[in-house]
């Protein structure tokens, strides 16, 4: 046949699949039901044919490594088509020569008995070992973060460190964070193979069911890392998008995250090449050559569509109480800011309500308005709205328009700023920089810079006339009253009744 051919075979020694491949090369199917286990190897050991006498190759370490196989081996044959010797191979958790695999061999025939179970068995011993340093929730998703960027290691540390908070408030566990600084990413798989391997290992070790990218993955880099690593594989932008999904509580905020997501997936939707499987055809198809990828992405387009349909008769209604309530004249104070910067704890002191107020990113995900009386009977309109963050995800912009555009008939914006925190700075330059694309820029602002109860004094006074904004600490109302008649006179000066 001039043609490479494979078996994967079981722990029971059964054969679960045969394959048949080129001259070159086999291409191992989706073995997906048989999911490995976080710490675990896949149950599958791999032996093909080479038609060289040529040792294991790049592609079957690739393949050993990132699916997780028990062990990869390739048999060597004669020019007279016969067996001549075995090349193996299998995982090693604690790597040498910065190798995550040991090479067996070459083993002649009568040297097979290697005692492959027991050595399978003593690698994931080992595995479980080194796992056991780390508790493991079986309800929660466990993580390792990674960040390939071009930026400097400061403010690359700086986002690592917000997308662990962001993986925290999701309920993800995090087992530990890997930064690669290059000069350029890889367009293929963002990091270089190499590394690609050493994290696979690292997920082992640290039973991670969960690879997070800190940067955006697009479709490209998506299809090669998921065709080459057994693993789940979300980036910064889905994260988001799954937080906002736990948060929605409102029917518009459900309609407005569902259809970010959908938007998100559409150029992203993939799938595995598993031949005949993918061709559908019969009645309720449309023909028999539609592939299940086109029937998907058919499908995503129609719930765009039907989404977008619902969020217009959203909208129209919003206009209408937007419309009662000019009637009524009443001012509107915006209160924006970084997400968890003490917005809604700053609008529940202010006004004595109960609006859901946590120590976590994106808390607060529908808007909430409440009334506040000033002390000179001056009477207002105040709203809470969706926390801003680094790069917030284009779809989710769009998707969060309507919800945004409530911040264009504000009167006044109050932005919020957490001054304990250490990226503080970088986060106005964020909201200010959605402020700009909002174009809502030239709505009358005031800085207030929350949480002076965590920052010494001197500090203080020098961020209030740097930033030229108002101490407050959002949990003491005794520490509002400044705050108050700046919002009054402002309110006074722009809103003659």
């Amino acid at each position: 046949m001039r043609r490479q051919i494979g078996l994967l075979v079981n722990r029971r020694g059964r054969i679960a699949f045969v394959i048949v491949g080129s001259h070159h090369k086999i291409v191992i199917p989706d073995t997906s039901e048989y999911r490995a286990a976080p710490g675990r190897l896949k149950g599958l050991r791999c032996i093909h044919t080479h038609l060289k006498k040529e040792s294991l190759t790049n592609d079957d370490f690739n393949d050993l490594v990132f699916l997780r196989l028990d062990v990869m081996a390739a048999i060597t044959i004669t020019k007279d088509g016969l067996p001549y010797q075995v090349h193996a191979s299998h995982i090693l958790p604690s790597g040498k020569d910065g190798k995550p695999y040991q090479i067996l061999g070459p083993l002649n025939l009568n040297q097979l008995d290697i005692g492959c179970v027991e050595l399978i068995q003593a690698i994931e011993s080992e595995l479980s070992h080194a796992g056991s340093l780390y508790k493991t929730n079986q309800d929660k998703e466990r993580a390792l973060l990674v960040s390939v960027t071009t930026a400097p290691r400061r403010s690359a540390m700086d986002s690592l460190e917000e997308l662990k908070e962001l993986a925290g408030s999701s309920g993800i566990e995090v087992a530990g964070t890997v930064l690669q600084q290059r000069k350029r990413a890889d367009s293929r798989f963002l990091l270089g193979p190499g590394k690609l391997q050493e994290l696979t290992i690292q997920t082992l070790q640290k039973g991670a069911t969960l690879l997070i990218f800190d940067q955006e993955l697009n479709p490209s880099q998506i299809r090669s890392i998921t065709n080459n690593i057994d693993l789940k594989i979300i980036d910064r932008t889905q994260l988001i998008l799954d937080i906002f999904a736990q948060r929605a509580q409102t029917k518009e905020g459900k309609i407005q995250v569902e259809l970010a997501q959908l938007k998100y997936l559409l150029p992203r939707l993939i799938t595995k090449n598993t031949a005949m499987s993918r061709l559908t055809g019969g009645i309720g198809g449309r023909g028999p050559g539609e592939t299940k990828l086109e029937i998907n992405r058919r499908r995503v387009r129609d719930n765009i569509a039907r989404l977008e349909k619902a969020l217009l008769s959203v909208k129209k209604q919003r206009k209408q109480q937007k419309a009662k309530r000019s009637k009524k004249g009443l001012p509107v104070i915006s209160i924006i800011g970084y997400t968890n910067s003490g917005k809604s704890t700053l609008l529940n002191t202010l006004t004595k309500s109960n609006v859901i107020a946590e120590s976590r990113l994106f808390a607060t995900l529908d808007p909430s308005s409440r009334r506040l009386k000033f002390p000179r009977d001056t009477e207002v309109i105040i709203t809470d709205t969706v926390g801003f963050i680094k790069d917030l995800p284009k779809d989710l912009m769009v998707a969060f328009r309507s919800t945004l555009e409530e911040l264009e008939s504000a009167d006044l914006l109050l932005h919020v700023i957490d001054i304990s925190g250490p990226r503080f700075k970088d986060q106005i330059k964020s909201v200010e920089r959605i402020l700009s694309d909002l174009n809502l820029h030239n709505i009358p602002l005031i800085r207030v810079l929350n949480k002076q109860d965590l920052v010494d004094r001197e500090t203080i006074n020098r961020l209030g006339i740097d930033l030229d904004g108002t101490p407050i600490s959002a949990i003491n109302k005794s520490t509002l009253m400044p705050l108050i008649e700046k919002m009054e006179n402002a309110i006074v000066a722009v809103h003659v009744p």
